[in-house]
Parts: structure tokens; C-alpha cells; sequence
């Protein structure tokens, strides 16, 4: 074989090798899967995007997300695509570091880290909704506390912590969190609630099921304008106490299955 000839064959099969490597290490990288998962929540996921979308909660933006059911490390969401678009086949598992599983080239939301994150620290937690939900939006940017002021928002007692992504980062940022950092942070900003505000971006709601997240999601919105309306009268503002809001959240949350399945056949329906 000519020298130039014998050239080029060598570098050709030490780049086919060093590509071979690259594709190797890659796979090994892949997290692997927590398992098959029953077809009815996956569509309970879809619903889930299509409920809140129909409330008024989600738009073109925001995720909603749940834990995998046989395992607590994986998470499952849609791949990056308007919520209402959503379908089984757009659902994605991620890990806890939110890489995801088997990506095919399929692009995922940015801020996915928020949903990672916040199922590290929180077990109880197996939904988990991040939305821009208008009427919450001034909530997180000005000194009007979230409050619950009609029973079914008593899940709003005890406090709404607002995230501040600037005092996070410690800098200014696009204000999305785009960073597994930035993911941690918020995290222990919501800490045991069940809604945290981020400044001048929306808001994360959690809850033990996605019947449950959807219908703190929607109440969450409709209190923060119910709360506006009420402010703007003047003159005090009687929220619940929390002993009532203990004691209303207790007979409340037995009966989130009620709107779910009415929300559900509306937003499948459409």
C-alpha cells in the first residue's frame, strides 16, 4: 500500500475507533430506565397538561410532571412542546439529575431542573406543575403576602415563600432555571410548601398525586385573583386563620377526584 494511502486508512479507522468511543461512553452515560410504566398514568399525564391549560393555568409555556410509580428516581414529563400539544407519545423519563433516559434527539424544557430537584428533597412530593400563572405573577413581585382566602385554597396557609432567582444566582440571569444550582436553590426555597412564587417569572405547585397538583395549580391561580379583587376594594381583607385552613384543606382534599374527572372530559373532549 502506497505510504499516502496507508495514511489516510489509519487515521480513518482512528477516528471510526475514537467515534465508536465517543458513542460508547455516551451510552454509558444514559441513565438507564425505572421501568415500564402503566399506559392509564402516562395519560393522566397528558390530561394533566390539557386540564391546566383549559383552566387558564399553563399556555403556550410550563410543565407538569410526576414521579415514576416503581421508581422514586425517575421522573416522567413531556418532551419541550406547548402543554396542550402534549401526547403519550411526547412523554419522556428523565433521573433526578433531569438527563433524560432515551432523548432520540427529542428536546426537552430548560428548566426541567426545577422538577429534578425538587424530587430529591421532597418524597412525599409525586406531581410537580411550573407555570406562569397571571394572576400569581404580581404576588411574586410585590409586598402583597399570597394568602387563603376561601377554602379551597386552604393549602395556601402557613405561607407562600417567593424563590429570587438574582439573590440565588447572585447576579442578574435570564430568570429561568436553567441550571441543576439554580434547580437546588428553589428547592429549598419551597421547602415543605406546597407553593413557592419566583419572582417576576410564576410559580411551582407540588402534591402527592396529579389529581391533587392540578387542583392546587388551579385554586392557586383563582385565589391570587380573588385575592386582587378583594384588595382593591380597600379597607382590611379577612383571610383564614390557620386553624381554618388546617381544618378546611383536611375536608377539601377528599374530594380533589371531583373536579379532576369534570376537568379531565372537558379538556380531553376539546
Amino acid at each position: 500500500m502506497p505510504l499516502a494511502s496507508r495514511r489516510q486508512f489509519l487515521r480513518a479507522a482512528a477516528l471510526g475507533l475514537g467515534g465508536a468511543l465517543v458513542a460508547r461512553h455516551a451510552a454509558a452515560q444514559a441513565p438507564t430506565s425505572g421501568g415500564p410504566v402503566d399506559s392509564a398514568l402516562i395519560d393522566d399525564l397528558v390530561a394533566a397538561n390539557r386540564i391546566l391549560v383549559d383552566q387558564g393555568v399553563l399556555d403556550g409555556y410550563g410543565h407538569v410532571s410526576v414521579r415514576h410509580p416503581a421508581d422514586p428516581q425517575r421522573y416522567l414529563m413531556s418532551r419541550s412542546i406547548a402543554p396542550e400539544l402534549v401526547t403519550a407519545a411526547d412523554v419522556m423519563e428523565y433521573d433526578l439529575d433531569s438527563n433524560p433516559v432515551d432523548a432520540r434527539g427529542r428536546a426537552t424544557y430548560l428548566e426541567r431542573f426545577i422538577h429534578g430537584e425538587v424530587y430529591r428533597v421532597r418524597p412525599d412530593v409525586r406531581a410537580v406543575v411550573h407555570d406562569h400563572s397571571p394572576s400569581v405573577i404580581p404576588f411574586g413581585v410585590s409586598t402583597a403576602p399570597l394568602r387563603p382566602l376561601y377554602h379551597m385554597s386552604a393549602f395556601l396557609g402557613g405561607g407562600v415563600p417567593v424563590f429570587d432567582i438574582k439573590t440565588a444566582s447572585g447576579q442578574s440571569t435570564d430568570m429561568l432555571v436553567r441550571t441543576a444550582a439554580l434547580g437546588r436553590s428553589f428547592a429549598q426555597t419551597l421547602g415543605t410548601r406546597p407553593v413557592a412564587l419566583m419572582r417576576g417569572h410564576g410559580a411551582v405547585v407540588v402534591g402527592a398525586s396529579l389529581p391533587l397538583v392540578v387542583f392546587r395549580a388551579v385554586y392557586t391561580e383563582m385565589n391570587a385573583r380573588l385575592q386582587a379583587q378583594a384588595l382593591a376594594l380597600g379597607g382590611p381583607v379577612t383571610y383564614l386563620d390557620d386553624e381554618e385552613a388546617r381544618r378546611a384543606e383536611a375536608s377539601v382534599g377528599g374530594t380533589v377526584t371531583r373536579p379532576w374527572e369534570l376537568w379531565r372530559r372537558k379538556a380531553l373532549g376539546r
